[in-house]
């Protein structure tokens, strides 16, 4: 059976389409990091200098949150952060 070019060509594509979405697909279905007594963290990122990022930790967690790492690179503050407890 004699089969042209142009059908291997669109195989080969559809091969390499589909290990490009299963490869994405693998990095957006990462799951969530916790701490030890089982908090989610959460990962904001800011201009350094700016007190953007524990605007958005405080008002995400209703005020209270702890930190749980910080670092800067290129201008960019990273903040990990986890939300208290509400006290009960």
């Amino acid at each position: 059976m004699k089969r042209s070019l142009s059908f291997f060509a669109r195989r080969s594509s559809l091969l390499v389409a589909t290990g490009a979405v299963v490869a994405l697909g693998g990095c957006s279905s990462s799951a969530p990091l916790f701490l030890s007594d089982g908090r989610a963290t959460t990962l904001v990122q800011c201009p350094v200098g700016s007190d953007s990022c524990s605007q958005q930790a405080t008002a995400s967690c209703n005020g209270g949150y702890d930190v749980v790492r910080q670092s800067s690179e290129s201008g960019t503050l990273s903040l990990i952060y986890a939300c208290r407890a509400a006290a009960k």
